[in-house]
């Protein structure tokens, strides 16, 4: 096997394809992946598959929506209690789903794909069955206020479970905007698998919309009981501009993409410059999406709108780096901090939106601008891996905030089925405050590990105290995660040499394996450059897709270092190259070692990879030192 020089991680192709400096302490994101979209299946409601994993859950909530004469069966808890709030666990859908559409690829290779389509229909199946009609939606199963005066496992729920919904007499435009939007996101992810689904999704988020838009109200001044817990502090108009660029994401359709251009100043997607991003406040979501669509030169007579819709984007990538005229706090050891109460929300979203962007801005050759200048997409992207690398146990405290995932992390998390010994390993009915008597004030590990969950986190000092009573600190929710199945597929997976601005295409999750027909491919051209030299240089295609019309090419290209010596200033020199390249440093006409590289020891080799939609490029050495 040849020699590579390694990025910690051992995954020798990432060296170049992460685009991350090699000083970065190394952690296994493939495994953290696994165990993020795990956590989901411990968060179930209802009649559990045969293919549930968490097998110490049992099924619970077999009554939700009876009362009501609606079958609210099924869904996701969204954090430590036992409630299903539809805002959040709509959001949770609209993030995975982001994900995938995104990296879809990486997660594929993993092998995650199927289990994270999973996660998302789990949800979506919930959603379906609460808009029952067209301008009637199900907001809320269970109350925050009983719920949280009992500590009992989902299995045992003696409390209140009673349903909660909108209607155009009462009216939730950001509850059904949110949903919406997470129809349409879930739509695309199931467009090439599951067809006839996607088509009842995108059905269900054209009518969400526009109960939405046509009956305008906060849903929480509806589904009063909810504003304890999940207050709508940004209002709606967020909400129906993410929905609409879901929707044209979604569908193509011309009408969504003239609401964001129509409605973009009116409705503030032009005019907030955010901090933040999450299941309240969509506008930086809404703003990167948008952006997105400029880049893809899809604004039309929208471009002046849509460009101050990317100034606005670029105001919360420029705040995230530090580069800002208004930049986020972060604690002494590095993590976004925006509050006290499960911040870790804030830190995986705004992770995700910099690992998008930075991908969009390099798919499009461009950089980030920011008031202090122009940075590289490679800082956002970077930005994104520091913060992941702080929750896995890159912190001051060298702990890991995801449970389950390396030697030290939370063991006693606010989480009512976690904390409570397994209904199948112990049936003895647990009362409602029995179960606080009993369990909650237990000082000693969880009897079920929670795997996969990401707790709310440090304090502002980098301090954490892993007590089932901190729930500030110790509880984990849905929306914590979601936004993370992306980012680490991303660093997993590095870019692959995916161009994400071209049309999505999501994978099916377990294709099945034949004997490929052989087909046309352009032939590969040998290097100039001599294997018999001090430097070889190979060239091979590694994949090819189509797009509009178009196919495209793949190519990766690595450099070895044949001599006895360390090869230093290489310079080489690339002609008939008609797409973007990953991986090399431009140095006027020639192409030098990445920012983070500045030699090759003797015997390693190092890649880079760049596609475009015809033969190999000619790739040769120009120059070179060895020492």
């Amino acid at each position: 096997m040849e020699k590579f020089v390694k990025l910690t991680s051992m995954r020798p192709l990432l060296l170049l394809l992460c685009l991350l400096p090699l000083a970065f302490a190394g952690h296994d994101y493939g495994q953290a992946l696994t165990k993020s979209i795990l956590f989901f299946e411990a968060q179930r409601s209802g009649y559990l598959p045969h293919t549930q994993r968490v097998n110490w859950r049992g099924n619970s909530g077999l009554n939700d929506g009876k009362a009501s004469g609606v079958d609210l069966v099924g869904g996701y808890y969204d954090a430590g209690d036992n409630v299903k709030f539809g805002l959040p666990m709509a959001f949770t859908i609209t993030m995975m789903s982001w994900s995938i559409v995104e990296y879809g690829k990486q997660m594929a290779s993993t092998g995650e794909l199927g289990h994270a389509m999973d996660a998302i229909k789990w949800g979506t199946d919930y959603l379906i069955k609460a808009h029952p009609e067209p301008n009637v939606l199900y907001g809320e199963v269970g109350d925050g206020n009983t719920d949280h005066y009992c500590w009992q496992r989902p299995e045992d729920m003696t409390t209140d479970r009673r349903a909660y919904k909108v209607d155009p007499s009462n009216p939730g435009s950001d509850l059904a905007g949110e949903t919406a939007a997470a129809m349409a996101a879930a739509s695309m992810v199931f467009r090439h698998s599951n067809p006839a689904y996607s088509s009842e999704l995108l059905r269900h988020a054209y009518q969400l919309f526009d109960f939405a838009d046509k009956y305008r109200g906060k849903y929480d001044g509806s589904i009063t009981v909810a504003q304890k817990y999940y207050r709508s502090v940004s209002g709606y108009n967020d909400e129906l501009l993410w929905a609409a660029a879901w929707l044209y994401q979604a569908s193509g359709n011309q009408y969504y993409l003239d609401y964001l251009g129509r409605n973009g100043d009116a409705m503030g997607g032009t005019g907030w410059g955010m901090t933040e991003f999450g299941w309240d406040v969509k506008y930086a979501g809404v703003q990167t999406l948008v952006a997105k669509f400029l880049m893809q030169g899809k604004a039309g007579h929208h471009a002046a709108v849509f460009e101050r819709y990317q100034q606005k984007a670029e105001y919360f990538m420029c705040s995230c780096l530090g580069k800002g005229s208004r930049n986020v706090q972060k604690t002494p050891g590095g993590l976004i901090f925006r509050q006290r109460w499960n911040n870790m929300q804030f830190v995986t979203s705004a992770s995700f939106l910099a690992t998008v962007y930075s991908d969009y801005l390099a798919s499009s050759g461009r950089n980030l601008r920011c008031s202090s200048g122009n940075v590289a997409p490679s800082q956002l992207l970077g930005l994104a891996k520091s913060q992941v690398d702080y929750i896995l146990g890159d912190n001051p405290r060298a702990t890991s905030y995801m449970v389950g995932y390396g030697n030290n992390y939370p063991r006693q998390v606010h989480h009512r089925a976690s904390s409570i010994v397994s209904f199948k390993a112990n049936p003895s009915f647990v009362s409602c405050r029995g179960g606080y008597a009993t369990w909650f004030s237990r000082k000693a590990s969880d009897p079920n590990l929670l795997v996969g969950a990401i707790v709310g986190g440090p304090d502002a000092y980098d301090n954490f105290a892993d007590e089932r009573d901190n729930y500030e600190q110790t509880e984990p929710a849905t929306y914590n995660n979601a936004p993370l199945l992306g980012i680490l597929a991303r660093l997993n997976g590095g870019h692959g040499g995916y161009n994400q601005l071209l049309p999505e295409n999501v994978p099916a999750p377990n294709p099945v394996v034949r004997k490929p027909t052989p087909a046309p491919q352009p032939k590969t051209t040998p290097a100039p450059a001599s294997s018999s030299g001090p430097i070889a240089i190979k060239q091979k295609m590694t994949t090819s897709w189509d797009a509009k019309g178009q196919k495209y090419y793949r190519y990766s290209t690595v450099v070895t270092n044949k001599s006895g010596k360390t090869l230093k200033d290489l310079k080489l020199s690339i002609s008939k190259l008609y797409g973007p390249l990953w991986g090399l440093t431009k140095v006027g006409n020639v192409y030098g070692f990445p920012s983070w590289l500045n030699s090759l020891p003797a015997g390693k080799s190092m890649e880079f990879v760049y596609i475009h939609s015809t033969d190999p490029a000619a790739v040769s050495v120009s120059s070179y030192n060895l020492a």
